[in-house]
């Protein structure tokens, strides 16, 4: 029988497989011989139908999933223990042999005498003291002939394993080195990451980048789901960024925005000059914060891209929307030149998801996020400067739901998602905010002006009692403080330090 047919009779795929392992179930993969066939040493499975696998557990429980996944059978087996994990990696790529972990919290011994009986195990090659008693107390009952340590001075004789599974992408934690030595053996491409989430490091992002992903294989704990994990290796293998690197939000950069319309002085800063001079004076007020902060601060346009009108205008909403046509510049001359911006939205009487959907060309762009203003959200019987506006959260739970599924049908970078307040009654039932999104991160922008005193009392009323998983903006009003902060101040008064800084 050819290696091609007889591969074609190994059974059970990774999706099988972590269904049974969630459940505690028996697995069973059948080895890849036939009558009359001589029994390969050690032999791989064949490319499984599932496209996305997440393994966790304890170190030892990954271990051994990760060979029940990858390997029908191995006539020899490395053991180790958690403290001689790299050695072994070395042994089990010389072999092409499955790495096993003694047992731990998350694996007995009568799992792992399993496993080595399911593999037909004749030689355990032991690395470290523990694996190898393990492996001596243990060896009746696994069915081995011989237990080696790789001390010793004959080598050991492994094959490698076949077929090799080249198409399959194996994302590994450091703590399931053991699990990620035995995907290398049976070759697989292995990519070990700094944390569960590779968009938070450009080197786990840059490993990634031009991986075929239609097979992965992840191992460790804090993955997250299936799901949600292939979000996040596609957005790091794209390779999309936000202005100063990096793919997501928060910690470790700042906002710092220049508020206001295109042309309209009179709502802003940065109606005051044109597009250039717009980003050469963003760019010289992010660079008086740098040195305050010590952390990346990303100079940012907030463009009110809906404004709210005295009068009802043609579709009766008091509120005037800027074309898509007009605020695209902005956009791209932004993105080129390393510039965040958020779009405003000011929706008079209607609500604030159909003004977002306006714009979602625009926010198609890595380097843009959106800003919701309940102030200028009014009832159908109220009227800007007569009424303060508000939102209910489901509303803006409603928008952070369609701009996350937009991000990551994109597959962007994380997006900034705000909402202004300076009032309780601005935003409705706002414990029920939603603020764990994956692709969003939510900032509650404080926009109270006037003395010092007065805007730090309503900081303070407007952290008291907020949604966990907010961060937080601040307003420098030009005209409207007395004083206005400067850039130092402003860092060392406003605690804890806002994400997002505005200048109107």
């Amino acid at each position: 029988m050819t290696r091609s047919r007889r591969s074609r009779r190994i059974v059970g795929t990774l999706i099988g497989l972590a269904a049974a392992l969630a459940i505690g179930a028996p697995v069973a993969i059948v080895a890849a011989t036939s009558p009359g066939t001589p029994p390969v040493a050690q032999q791989a499975t064949v490319m499984p139908s599932a496209a996305m696998t997440v393994l966790g557990g304890s170190p030892a429980r990954i271990a051994a999933a990760t060979s029940q996944a990858l390997f029908t059978r191995a006539s020899v087996v490395v053991l180790t223990d958690p403290a001689s994990v790299a050695l072994a990696g070395g042994a089990s790529a010389r072999l092409g042999a499955p790495a096993l972990l003694v047992p731990d919290e998350g694996l007995d011994d009568a799992a792992l005498v399993a496993e080595l009986r399911r593999l037909s195990a004749a030689t355990v090659v032991t690395v470290g003291v523990t694996a190898n008693s393990w492996a001596v107390a243990h060896r009746e009952a696994a069915g081995l002939r011989t237990v080696r340590s790789t001390l010793d001075p004959e080598p050991v004789a492994g094959a490698a394993a076949s077929p090799r599974l080249e198409a399959l992408t194996v994302v590994s934690l450091p703590s399931s080195r053991a699990a990620a030595a035995t995907a290398a053996a049976a070759g697989a491409h292995v990519i070990e990451l700094h944390g569960p989430d590779p968009r938070g490091d450009a080197s786990d992002a840059a490993a990634l980048t031009g991986r075929s992903l239609d097979h992965v294989l992840a191992l460790g704990d804090g993955f997250g789901t299936p799901q949600g994990l292939r979000y996040r290796l596609a957005v790091a293998a794209g390779g999309a960024q936000l202005p100063g690197g990096g793919q997501l939000l928060f910690p470790g950069r700042h906002f710092v925005a220049l508020y206001g319309h295109p042309g309209a002085p009179v709502l802003g800063v940065l109606g005051e000059q044109g597009i250039e001079a717009s980003i050469a004076r963003a760019q010289a007020l992010a660079a008086e914060y740098q040195t305050a902060f010590g952390e990346p601060v990303i100079p940012t346009f907030e463009i009110i891209a809906t404004i709210a009108s005295a009068g009802a205008g043609a579709d009766g909403d008091y509120s005037d929307e800027t074309s898509v046509e007009t605020l695209r510049p902005w956009v791209e001359a932004a993105q080129a030149a390393g510039v965040y911006v958020m779009l405003d939205l000011q929706p008079g009487r209607t609500d604030f998801l159909t003004q977002a959907k306006r714009y979602e060309s625009l926010l198609a762009y890595p380097n843009v996020g959106l800003a919701l203003d309940p102030e200028w959200r009014l009832g159908p019987d109220q009227f800007h400067l007569k009424n303060v506006g508000h939102v209910d959260a489901a509303e803006v739970n409603a928008v952070g739901a369609w701009l996350e599924a937009l991000t990551e049908a994109n597959l962007l970078p994380q997006k900034v998602f705000m909402i202004h307040q300076w009032l309780r009654s601005m935003i409705a039932d706002r414990p029920s905010l939603v603020t764990d999104y994956d692709a969003l991160a939510v900032v509650i922008h404080v926009d109270g002006f006037g003395g010092q005193g007065a805007k730090q009392q309503t900081w303070a009323a407007m952290r008291a009692d907020a949604p966990a998983g907010v961060w937080w903006g601040w307003k420098n009003f030009i005209d409207e403080d007395r004083p206005m902060l400067t850039p130092e101040q402003t860092v060392a008064q406003v605690q804890p330090w806002p994400v997002f800084i505005s200048y109107q």
